[in-house]
C-alpha cells in the first residue's frame, strides 16, 4: 500500500459521509424547502425545480456548511436562485384582442389570502412567505435575501398595505363604512 491510496482511501471516505450527511439533510428538509418554493413561486413544478437546482449548488459546497446548521445556507441559496430566476424569467403574458369572460370569484368559500399573496410583486411575496410563513425574524429574513433590515421592513409594509385593499381579502362588511367608524372620539 502506498501513501496515494491512503490519502485516496481517506478522499473516498470522506466523500462517502458528505454524501451520507447530505442524503440524510434532504430527507429531512425536502418538504420544508418544497413548501418555501412553492409559496415563492406558486407553481408545484417550478418549486420542485427550484428546490433542486438550490440542494445541487448546495452539494458543491457541501464539505463547507455541513459542520454548521446548513439550513440557512440552502434557504439562502433557495431565495437568491428565486430572486435570479425572477429577475431574468419572462413573465409568461399573451397580448391578445379579447379578453375571456370570467365568472366573478367565489366568495362563499371564504377569503383567497393565496390569491392575493400570488399577485403581489415577487420581493413582497418573498418577504410575506419568510416573514409571516416560516416565521422568520427580519433579521433572518434580510439576510435570507440579501438586503438590509430596513429594506424587509419598507417591503412587509407596502406588501401588507396592498393586501389590505385586494379584493380577495376584502370581505363586504370591511367595504361598508358606517357613520360610527366615520366620527372620531372626543
Amino acid at each position: 500500500m502506498s501513501i496515494n491510496d491512503g490519502v485516496l482511501g481517506t478522499a473516498v471516505a470522506a466523500v462517502r459521509e458528505g454524501t451520507e450527511t447530505f442524503d440524510r439533510f434532504v430527507s429531512a428538509r425536502s418538504p420544508a424547502l418544497l413548501r418555501t418554493a412553492y409559496l415563492l413561486t406558486r407553481d408545484h413544478p417550478l418549486a420542485e425545480d427550484l428546490v433542486q437546482t438550490a440542494l445541487a449548488k448546495a452539494w458543491f459546497h457541501w464539505s463547507r456548511i455541513r459542520e454548521d446548521n446548513p439550513e440557512p445556507y440552502v434557504r439562502r441559496i433557495l431565495v437568491t436562485t428565486y430572486s435570479s430566476w425572477w429577475r431574468r424569467r419572462w413573465n409568461g403574458e399573451v397580448p391578445t384582442d379579447e379578453l375571456p369572460d370570467r365568472p366573478a370569484p367565489d366568495r362563499e368559500h371564504g377569503l383567497d389570502l393565496w390569491a392575493a399573496i400570488g399577485r403581489l410583486p415577487r420581493r413582497q411575496r418573498a418577504v410575506v412567505v419568510l416573514r409571516f410563513y416560516e416565521d422568520l425574524s427580519e433579521a433572518e429574513t434580510a439576510r435570507l435575501m440579501g438586503s438590509s433590515v430596513g429594506t424587509v421592513k419598507s417591503q412587509t409594509a407596502k406588501a401588507l398595505a396592498k393586501l389590505r385593499l385586494d379584493p380577495a381579502v376584502i370581505t363586504p362588511e370591511d367595504a361598508v363604512i358606517t357613520p360610527e367608524d366615520s366620527e372620531t372620539p372626543r
